[in-house]
């Protein structure tokens, strides 16, 4: 799997060509076995990071827009299993604290 950065105003061109959208990630990416070669223009360029473009894009203003409750990881993990590498992260974020809150009150 490989992620794109595709502007919010050329998602279906990607989705036509073979994309995926990756609602955890909220991200596109070229399926396991699907040539990526058609989507070069949305591949990160070299010395660019994975992360870069990523989250929703304002097509009017070219910029990126990021939700408040949006938090991009820089590779592919469940937010709702223990990971090393996120849980600073994720902590620093508010969103570990946030997440214990809501299952406090479910029990």
């Amino acid at each position: 799997m490989m992620f794109l950065n595709v502007p919010y105003a050329e998602k279906d061109q990607a989705r036509e060509l073979g994309a995926r959208w990756n609602p955890a990630r909220k991200r596109w990416y070229v399926p396991d076995g699907v040539a990526p070669e058609p989507f070069a223009r949305w591949m990160p360029k070299d010395g660019e990071p994975a992360s870069a473009g990523s989250g929703r894009q304002d097509a009017r203003a070219a910029k990126l827009m990021t939700g408040t409750r949006y938090l991009d990881v820089d590779h592919d993990c469940n937010p709702f299993e223990a990971c090393g590498r996120c849980a600073p992260v994720l902590a620093e974020s508010g969103w570990s604290a946030a997440r214990e809150d809501v299952l406090k009150a479910l029990r």
